[in-house]
């Protein structure tokens, strides 16, 4: 008689999706390892300030003070049950195991993994403009994050551009914490959103609240403009403005210290690339996302998909998502659970992509960015390649595919592995060719994912030089 494998899950993130993860299979009286980049629970969306930190929820959440107060308990309620690795990097994975940079200690050690949920989030979508590698440019999660974990503004005249609904609910944020937001300046049209209208009110609650950050933004007096295509930041060694163009092309400049910027979000999905997961185009998300069945397998055994890493749906989402998929990695395992609250949670998912079909007719990828980007513009900041630079290699090898545009010419090759410039590169890229977008290909996950120390490195590859 053989008996199943003792079950050895991981999960790497405690976003939404993680955190549920985790209290789903302790319910089930697993023990399940939980990795965490961050120092404290809670991801992106619901960021946790520093201990000491004195601002109260609903200061730092407004209102989703109360889910985010709620996921971080759940998270405080399951440290005996579960194996809590805050501070703690994965930056590779290969045969069944992870390797984790501790970062207050500069660290790397192995983790093993039987079972593994990647709840890997997500970050800025990035298109550049000329002037985006001043200091006072940040992406619109950087300057959540300064305002959520450290408690300060970006700079003392803020404005706020690109699209998505983040856009406007920083611009809240900064509002209400009492920053001087000069303006919202949205690429999308206001034809755009209004269309979008029947598809978003499949999920009124959130539409209720997307209408209401825009009208507080207007009552309190902030300039919203729609229907933008940003031109460049000024300055001469710091921000000192920004020129934009309206719908009739003509162009206006705003005086500011600080600029935040961001078309959406895109899933972090190198984690599950280097797991060996395969890819298919999404077109509702513009990227290539790992495949997934309705419960979170992946095409690796063993290996489930939770959350926004897997494709943009929202913290709610996440959270149904980290749950499924640990019930899922439950029953694989032969244990008993309810078939009910997976099917349940299933359509939960399922009723979300139309609200999400709205969002992208309400807030739509600038698919002209690319032909408005001036040779001179900076890609990949990195390695400092220029737009000019990626079409001149086109033109002048035939480099129709991503990878063999990163082998030409570096772009992706520095410290952000293509996570910051890859979505821009593969736009100026499908424009040099006349290509699809979705024709040339993605940027392949390279180990370390993220940057870690490089004498780590050399270790590891002496330590594997040793024991061949």
């Amino acid at each position: 008689m053989t008996t199943a494998p003792a079950l050895q899950p991981v999960i790497v993130g405690a976003g939404p999706a993680g955190i549920r993860a985790a209290q789903t299979l302790a319910a089930h009286g697993v023990r399940p390892v939980l990795i965490d980049e961050a120092a404290r629970g809670g991801g992106q969306i619901y960021r946790r300030p520093p201990a000491h930190f004195q601002r109260t929820p609903a200061t730092l959440y407004g209102t989703e003070a109360a889910r985010a107060t709620a996921l971080h308990g759940t998270l405080d309620g399951l440290h005996a049950q579960i194996d809590y690795q805050p501070d703690s990097l994965v930056w590779n994975a290969q045969g069944g195991l992870l390797d984790v940079l501790h970062g207050p200690t500069q660290t790397t050690r192995t983790v093993p993994y039987g079972q593994l949920i990647v709840a890997s989030g997500a970050t800025d979508r990035v298109l550049p403009l000329p002037g985006w590698t001043l200091p006072g440019v940040y992406t619109l999660g950087g300057a959540q994050v300064a305002l959520k974990f450290q408690g300060c503004a970006i700079g003392s005249r803020v404005v706020l551009m690109g699209t998505g609904p983040l856009l406007y609910l920083v611009a809240y944020q900064y509002a209400k914490a009492g920053a001087m937001v000069a303006a919202v300046l949205d690429t999308a049209r206001l034809a755009d959103q209004l269309a979008a209208v029947p598809a978003m009110l499949t999920q009124p609650a959130v539409f209720a609240k997307g209408v209401y950050y825009v009208g507080w933004l207007r009552a309190h007096g902030v300039p919203i403009h729609s229907g933008i295509r940003p031109v460049r930041v000024l300055g001469d060694g710091r921000v000192a403005g920004v020129v934009w163009a309206d719908g009739a092309g003509r162009e206006h400049t705003l005086d500011c210290d600080a600029v935040g910027f961001g078309y959406a979000l895109r899933s972090e999905t190198q984690l599950a690339d280097l797991l060996g997961c395969r890819f298919a185009w999404a077109p509702m998300h513009r990227a290539h996302l790992p495949e997934r069945d309705a419960a979170g397998r992946s095409s690796v055994q063993g290996v489930y998909l939770a959350g926004d890493g897997a494709g943009i749906l929202g913290a709610d989402a996440a959270e149904w998502a980290g749950e499924l998929a640990a019930l899922a990695l439950l029953q694989d395992h032969g244990t008993a659970v309810d078939a009910a609250r997976m099917q349940a949670l299933q359509g939960q998912l399922h009723r979300l992509v139309r609200f999400r079909h709205g969002l992208e007719r309400a807030f739509p990828f600038p698919t002209d960015w690319a032909a408005h980007a001036p040779d001179a513009l900076v890609v990949c900041r990195c390695e400092n390649i220029t737009a000019g630079e990626l079409r001149a290699c086109v033109r002048e090898t035939g480099a129709d595919e991503m990878n063999r545009l990163k082998a030409l010419t570096r772009v992706g090759m520095g410290r952000c592995q293509g996570r910051s410039c890859g979505v821009a590169a593969a736009e100026i890229l499908a424009q040099a060719t006349g290509q699809p977008v979705e024709r040339v290909g993605r940027l392949r996950g390279q180990a370390p994912i993220k940057p870690i120390p490089i004498h780590l490195q050399a270790r590891q590859a002496t330590d594997a030089g040793a024991s061949a």
